[in-house]
């Protein structure tokens, strides 16, 4: 087994490394119930999970401030949560009850909170990224200091449409961060065999957009990339891309068997860079907590994501009716 680094002082304060460890593992309880409900056939169509990136949403959540936006691909539960999204909405739309965000309807992949500027889940590899353009042109256009997190992966990255959104959003000067979670896998493919740089955010050069590499399992460097760009935007300095390196646990959905690595480099990375871990040891170092604390919060957290369960579980299924609604907008 590999050993842990020790972990480094950290810049932030107690009360944010309480924060985040609260935040990321209620997103990891989050997943691993969904697993379990999925497993079970209470979750069906596509499923996937975000565990091991926790820290990326997280921590740019952190940098956040109210009419903020986000919009992002199909691995988005963890979005939603950061985001303050109900838990129970999130579970109940999972299992295609009425009682979910979309009531039902859209599944894992699309549902929405106007309420929290979550505008998806979209399943289509690449398809949110000019959508996130567009949500920063609507913040453009009406003069205010919002930005957009746009939310796409390293194998997006690949797609001519990211391309376009580039150069559109630099000529423009749209206030929009480009997050590249780059899990080092697009589905089974690893990076090194789809992309021709080794640096993804450099390609933003070409079209004058600045842009840096984090280390996407250290909460506190995403938190800290994420409040320079949201500057960046602010200002009125245009787009700004963050290539948040990070790794996920869990096959690409619930159906990979994930054989394109192996055992061995997921413990590996599972051992030494697990973001939670690595607060929760600042905590505990730090003496910010006691072992007897954190228990207490990931009690209290397994007792919400158990409640959403039961809360899906026991809300209904959409009415035969649903097929006919929310088709057309009224105009």
């Amino acid at each position: 087994m590999a050993t842990r680094k020790s972990a480094k002082k950290s810049n932030a304060s107690a009360d944010e490394l309480k924060q985040f460890y609260y935040d990321m593992l209620l997103i990891r309880r989050f997943e691993e119930k969904a697993g379990q409900l999925y497993g079970m056939g209470l979750i069906g169509g596509f499923c996937h999970l975000y565990i091991g990136q926790e820290a990326v949403v997280v921590g740019l959540e952190a940098a956040a401030k109210d009419g903020d936006k986000r919009i992002t691909t199909y691995r988005d539960h963890g979005h939603m949560l950061a985001c303050g999204m109900d838990p129970n909405g999130v579970m109940a739309e999972l299992a295609g009850r009425e009682g979910g965000y979309s009531r039902g309807k859209g599944g894992s992949m699309h549902m929405f909170s106007k309420d929290k500027h979550f505008y998806g889940g979209h399943g289509i590899v690449g398809a949110n990224v000019p959508l996130g353009a567009g949500l920063a042109f609507s913040d453009k256009y009406r003069g205010n200091d919002n930005v957009t997190f746009t939310y796409f992966g390293d194998g997006a990255a690949n797609q001519g449409q990211v391309y376009e959104t580039f150069n559109m959003a630099a000529l423009w000067q749209l206030p929009v961060i480009f997050v590249i979670e780059n899990n080092h896998y697009a589905m089974g493919t690893a990076q090194k065999r789809s992309t021709s740089s080794p640096d993804i955010y450099t390609r933003g050069e070409a079209f004058g957009i600045p842009g840096e590499a984090v280390d996407g399992m250290r909460v506190e460097e995403v938190k800290a990339a994420g409040e320079k760009a949201t500057a960046h935007c602010r200002a009125g300095k245009g787009p700004y891309i963050l290539e948040v390196k990070t790794y996920r646990y869990r096959g690409h959905s619930m159906s990979d068997p994930a054989k394109y690595r192996t055992r061995e480099e997921v413990q590996k990375m599972r051992d030494e860079k697990d973001a939670i871990e690595h607060v929760r040891e600042l905590l505990l170092k730090g003496k910010h907590a006691s072992e007897a604390d954190l228990k207490t919060i990931d009690k209290d957290i397994k007792s919400i994501v158990n409640t959403a369960a039961e809360f899906a579980k026991d809300s209904p299924e959409p009415a035969p009716a649903e097929l006919w609604t929310d088709i057309y907008a009224d105009a």
